[in-house]
């Protein structure tokens, strides 16, 4: 059976627009060094390979060369600007701020050097200073929010809590929400000891939702306040949210442990760090990884242990298919945070992603033994054993994973997939058939797992009619699905539908061109509508494009007898 199955893991975790004018971390409008001599031609050389390095987000090679390039280049305004904005993505912002100091000697208003130079003010609690440089950058319709956050900030610092409170009712005018605004309110409130306001501003900022710092803020408030039935109470009622599972787990055992939290947010430089990382982590488009890289550098510059800055910060990494420098940041997370497990199965992810697959399943054997309760742990297990196509070890990973599900929930139909998927290619299809129904009663709308069912079910001659209407529905959600589109055509061809079948697989040759199913498909029903030179041309490509050994011989048999003597290929 020729089933196409997607090659993301089923494990893997979950403003931009008028940022980009605070930083633009792309190409360089810029007069090119000149080559003329050899240290000329050396200082093209570095420039060259800067930008290069840049286009493919190799941050620490980029930051090297365009310091480099500067050496050679001290005058030119645009080297400087990227020589600033690399080396502060890669996280070395004492020696941006060095470099943002001459930025601003040439533009005055840089808002990306006075961002940097007022986050290195926070770091030696210089709030005075931060301030200044606050007041002096350049201002635009997405940058006042940071600026109004930070600023408020400084003035806490200060002592100046009612200047900071006005700071944050700025925040929704100026691209925030109540929500953020909200969240910011109490977290000043609760360092600034008026703990009644910090409460209801606490509360207010979980109406829009349990987000991991939101609870693990409020929870340690209660808990450091007395109040600890109440703490006890929040961390129970969320206890089933994945998203804060290790807040919760963390807050309860301090609460069976008698022990009490300091404050999330202790200082005004937590607090900027926080707001510069809460920024960043709205920023979720491919398009907005590097600022979102940039902001999240200053924040760990500010609060080295905001683990949950280097969890987002590593995915920004992945998004830009850095797995390599990901699993560095992962690596980082220290090792008593409620963080740590996570990241740990997040590097053995990205383990695969690089074709480690050995280590990667090394790795989560052990963690699976030593928490052996963990689905995100077993879920991952099946994912590296799927990756390496072995898939009755793939299969078994999946099982405990599904054993540790309590209660089943919607959002659990991947799971049921990826199992049906190992037990599919195990050979076990009265089990893959049962997790492929049980993962549409979850979530009726999955193309790809209507494709699954519905073509497994063509392909056994089995419930044509009902496997015609899945894959009908499939196309309907994916139309640009070229796999999905051959089903349907080969369900056509099925059920003797040659004509239907003919125009809906020329649909799908287009979609997925070079595919050889596809292409002996549309090749097979050319023939049902006495195409038979059409048949063999694309016969003939199915053949160029590598099939499997057994699908070859099938098609070597039908370019010399065609389809009156060959059997029907599946």
């Amino acid at each position: 059976m020729r089933l196409r199955i997607a090659a993301a893991p089923f494990a893997a975790m979950a403003l931009a627009g008028s940022l980009s004018a605070c930083a633009d971390m792309g190409g360089i409008a810029t007069t090119l060094p000149s080559s003329g001599t050899n240290a000329e031609a050396a200082s093209y050389g570095d420039y060259m390979s800067a930008r290069l390095a840049a286009t493919q987000h190799d941050l620490s090679d980029a930051s090297k060369l365009y310091r480099e390039s500067l050496s050679d280049n001290p005058g030119d305004p645009d080297i400087l600007d990227h020589a600033f904005l690399y080396t502060a993505a890669n996280g070395d912002v004492e020696a941006a701020a060095r470099l943002a100091t001459r930025v601003v000697a040439k533009e005055a208003d840089n808002r990306a050097a006075r961002l940097s130079l007022a986050v290195a003010a926070f770091k030696h609690a210089d709030y005075a200073g931060a301030r200044t440089q606050i007041a002096q950058s350049g201002k635009g319709p997405f940058t006042e929010l940071t600026l109004s956050l930070l600023d408020a900030w400084a003035a806490a610092g200060q002592g100046d809590t009612k200047t900071a409170l006005a700071d944050l009712k700025l925040v929704p005018a100026q691209g925030g929400t109540d929500i953020l605004a909200a969240y910011q309110r109490a977290l000043l409130l609760d360092l600034a000891g008026q703990n009644t306001d910090a409460d209801a501003a606490y509360r207010e900022a979980l109406t829009g939702g349990s987000s991991p710092r939101t609870v693990d803020a409020y929870g340690r408030f209660l808990e450091r306040t007395g109040r600890t039935e109440d703490a006890r109470k929040l961390y129970t009622k969320l206890a089933s949210e994945v998203a804060v599972a290790p807040i919760v787990a963390a807050g309860l055992a301090r609460l069976d442990a008698g022990t009490k939290p300091e404050r999330l947010v202790p200082t005004a430089a937590d607090g900027a760090a926080e707001a510069l990382f809460g920024i960043a982590a709205s920023l979720t488009d491919e398009t907005s990884a590097d600022i979102a890289i940039l902001y999240l550098r200053l924040s760990l510059y500010l609060a080295p242990h905001l683990d949950l800055a280097k969890i987002v910060l590593a995915d920004r990494f992945e998004a830009l298919d850095k797995y390599d420098d990901a699993i560095e940041i992962y690596r980082s997370v220290d090792s008593d945070s409620p963080y740590k497990m996570a990241a740990s199965v997040q590097i053995a992810i990205d383990e695969t992603h690089l074709d480690r697959n050995d280590v990667a399943v090394a790795d989560l054997k052990a963690i699976a033994a030593a928490q052996p309760g963990e689905i995100s742990t077993w879920t991952a297990l099946g994912d590296a054993y799927r990756s390496a196509e072995k898939w009755p070890e793939a299969e078994d990973a999946y099982d405990h994973a599904v054993k540790l599900l309590n209660p089943v929930t919607n959002k659990d139909w991947p799971l049921f997939y990826a199992r049906a998927v190992a037990e599919e290619r195990s050979h076990h299809w009265d089990l893959a058939e049962a997790d492929l129904q049980h993962a549409l009663k979850l979530s009726p709308d999955q193309a790809q797992v209507l494709n699954y069912l519905g073509y497994s079910w063509v392909d056994q001659g089995r419930n044509l009619t009902q496997a015609l209407a899945m894959l009908e529905k499939a196309r309907s959600l994916s139309p640009f699905d070229g796999y999905v589109v051959d089903s349907v055509g080969w369900a056509y061809y099925r059920l003797g539908r040659y004509a239907d079948a003919a125009k809906t697989l020329e649909n799908a040759v287009l979609l997925v061109p070079g595919d050889s199913t596809i292409n002996e498909h549309l090749g097979d029903a050319y023939w049902k509508v006495g195409r038979k030179l059409d048949a063999h041309f694309q016969w003939s490509h199915a053949l160029a494009f590598g099939p499997e050994a057994d699908e070859k011989s099938k098609l070597e048999e039908k370019l010399k007898h065609g389809l009156d003597v060959a059997a029907t290929s599946s």
